[in-house]
């Protein structure tokens, strides 16, 4: 098989009752951690901290993580030790427990970011590239199916009344929160459709329908972002198809990255306009400037693993962060910001290596392997959400947990897992 070719299509598995009971495990920890069952189930003003429900929702999630690793324990430690930089993340979140400002809720917050992240661990073990896009694919689908039914039969929940009246929000309590987990949604379901041709038009069928969503939600953002993973899948198909077009296609790339940088740079009002935001991107560099301060009193070690945001003491960092913002902010709005506030440069540096790890293997798997169809895109819109919203290393999250899984993917090829 050529480098650049494709795979002659295998010969389908018998289907076990094994298989589907492992499928349905990872789909029903999946829908757990995408959060969608909040405001159906508690409504808009639950939080976690307040509300037993939200508290005890997810331990069936780790559950599932968790019986995934000890049907392949070998599998799970042979993906774990080929990411040494998701280890030495983890073990600094763990130690910011000794100099957090809030340790109790720090110690909380890292064994459910620790179950969490093993929960991504553990899909990579279990399932190959075809597989795995059908597992999140099948998520989706639920997640898509629900939303229209909020939306359309029952729209006090699934339509917006306040702020952006009219917007669909489906499962979430914000339109941004329909509109950005379906344009992921969008890249991993036509993933799912260009690996397994067998069901290609029933992922193309729900690919299409979170394109609507993103539409209905009105949100520009997820649109740029659901164009830009649409970009990326285009760009994995003509790197594959031979040398000569994986060149030209890394070039354009390139190109097209200077080109946005360059209109972003020198024409930032045009850019904002189109996305609907002003020039403090609603509120979020005022939210930057203000994190900034309070790290440079700690830049080292940070105030603790997700320490900050749950202060509610009213003299501690978070107190003054709002005084500075001029509001109050549920996080940094910024990954990266986000890890150096509770964690300092030694969580920094921790999470810029496993990233750079990821994404390297990343570019090096759109030449070699089809799972790039999967990954690729997802992390283009992942690198770019992250910019503005606090969405790496989080506790009991929908993203996080596809992240890992892919970046442990990408070093544990298809051939190393067991039938």
């Amino acid at each position: 098989m050529s480098l650049y070719g494709t795979a002659p299509a295998a010969a389908p598995a018998r289907l076990t009752f094994a298989h589907i009971a492992l499928f349905a495990l990872a789909v029903f920890a999946l829908l757990l951690y995408s959060g969608g069952w909040e405001l159906p189930l508690v409504g808009e003003s639950a939080t976690e901290a307040g509300s037993a429900i939200l508290r005890v929702a997810y331990l069936p999630a780790y559950a599932a993580g968790f019986a995934l690793i000890a049907l392949r324990p070998g599998a799970t430690f042979r993906v774990l030790i080929r990411q040494p930089f998701l280890i030495v993340l983890l073990v600094v979140v763990v130690a910011s427990m000794v100099w957090s400002v809030n340790p109790d809720q720090t110690a909380r917050r890292c064994f459910a970011l620790v179950c969490t992240t093993l929960g991504g661990v553990a899909l990579a073990a279990r399932f190959r590239w075809p597989q795995l896009a059908e597992v999140v694919g099948a998520a989706f689908a639920v997640l898509i199916i629900a939303s229209f039914v909020v939306c359309l039969a029952v729209p006090r929940i699934g339509i917006m009344t306040e702020l952006f009246p009219g917007a669909w929000r489906g499962l979430w309590r914000e339109k941004n929160g329909l509109g950005g987990n379906m344009a992921f949604g969008f890249c991993i379901l036509s993933a799912a459709a260009l690996l397994n041709p067998r069901r290609a038009h029933l992922w193309w069928t729900f690919a299409g329908l979170a394109l609507v969503l993103v539409l209905m939600s009105t949100s520009k953002t997820s649109l740029v972002s659901l164009v830009l993973g649409m970009g990326a899948i285009g760009f994995v198909l003509v790197a594959r198809r031979s040398p000569a077009a994986g060149v030209a296609a890394t070039w354009a790339g390139v190109t097209g990255v200077v080109l946005l940088a360059a209109f972003i740079l020198f024409a930032a009002d045009v850019f904002f306009s189109i996305l609907g935001k002003d020039a403090t991107l609603t509120g979020r560099t005022k939210i930057w400037s203000a994190v900034m301060r309070e790290i440079e009193d700690r830049p080292w070690l940070g105030y603790g693993y997700q320490a900050v945001w749950g202060d509610k003491t009213g003299w501690g960092p978070f107190a003054w962060i709002s005084k500075n913002a001029g509001f109050q902010a549920q996080h940094a709005h910024n990954s990266w910001l986000e890890q150096w506030l509770g964690m300092g440069l030694v969580g920094l540096i921790a999470w810029g290596l496993f990233y750079l790890q990821t994404m390297t293997l990343a570019v090096i798997a759109v030449f070699r392997d089809r799972g790039a169809l999967l990954a690729f895109p997802f992390l283009v819109v992942y690198s770019l959400v992250a910019l503005t919203e606090s969405i790496a290393v989080v506790y009991n999250d929908f993203r996080w947990v596809l992240f890992v899984a892919f970046a442990a993917k990408l070093a544990f090829p298809d051939r190393e897992i067991e039938a």
